[in-house]
């Protein structure tokens, strides 16, 4: 998926945010903004995926704000919010439809999406979007692909009811590898996310998607547990638009179910939902 004058706004309106969230004065907020600019105004027509790009101007400004990781407290309050919320629906996820949809909610953990707010009553967000379930629905054919599955992680907070999605794929005979993040991206979790969760202990291999902070996922700066889990998998799932807006790009993949709110509209209008949907899409 390519970049579009919606995405510019986003992307530079997320770097005010790292901006602010580091405490970042005037004069080093608009250094990283004008860095940034004038980098997406030099790569935006390259032959790179909105991705690829973004990465490359949040790496930016990073070093601008002089951090390593703006969204840390973020991430933490993201885990909190979804592990109160995890305590009480819990008990009602049983079927694999509803693991994939609580899962797919949690992909709202996302800050910055310019015109999509992270809810602060997550639970009552959480009850309403799942009595509105799914706008497309695959979850049948998924579920019947799922002997080796290559989950590609994406948001923090997320990977919290992504835990008890792939423990109920585990349940029922799953060999799971998990790839997130190898260097904090945004809200994006990462090894030390994983570990907090005591994810190592339920998947089969826990890795990276390579790249150091690259948002999505580039085949080029995969590590080999994942290339070879890649070429082993039955299916991948891939959360979240990061994950969508790489894959989509791609040829001679296995099938990709994209598990994913449609925060945004150049992505929405790609897959042809409206804004705000809920969607768990499989690409043979």
């Amino acid at each position: 998926m390519k970049i579009t004058e919606t995405c510019t706004e986003c992307l530079l309106s997320r770097v005010r945010l790292e901006s602010s969230l580091c405490g970042a004065d005037l004069k080093t907020t608009n250094e990283a903004i004008s860095a940034c600019s004038e980098l997406l105004g030099k790569i935006r027509n390259n032959p790179l995926s909105h991705p690829q790009i973004a990465s490359a101007i949040h790496r930016t400004a990073y070093v601008i704000l002089g951090t390593t990781d703006p969204f840390a407290d973020l991430k933490k309050k993201g885990n909190l919010q979804a592990l109160q919320v995890c305590n009480k629906v819990r008990p009602d996820l049983t079927t694999f439809y509803d693991h994939a949809l609580a899962s797919i909610i949690g992909n709202t953990f996302d800050y910055g999406v310019k015109g999509h707010t992270v809810e602060e009553d997550f639970f009552l967000f959480f009850t309403r979007e799942f009595k509105r379930g799914l706008v497309i629905d695959d979850t049948d054919a998924i579920s019947h692909r799922c002997s080796r599955v290559v989950y590609l992680s994406d948001n923090c907070g997320e990977m919290v009811l992504d835990k008890l999605f792939i423990k109920y794929l585990k349940a029922h005979g799953s060999h799971v590898t998990l790839a997130v993040k190898e260097k904090p991206a945004l809200n994006d979790a990462t090894l030390e996310d994983a570990y907090e969760l005591g994810l190592d202990r339920i998947v089969d291999t826990l890795t990276t998607n390579g790249g150091g902070a690259e948002i999505g996922i580039c085949l080029e700066y995969i590590p080999d547990d994942l290339r070879v889990a890649l070429d082993k998998c039955t299916i991948i799932i891939a959360k979240g638009m990061a994950n969508y807006e790489s894959l989509s790009e791609m040829q001679n993949l296995p099938p990709v179910a994209y598990l994913l709110a449609a925060k945004c509209r150049p992505v929405a209008e790609e897959i042809g939902v409206p804004v705000g949907s809920k969607v768990a899409m499989l690409k043979k």
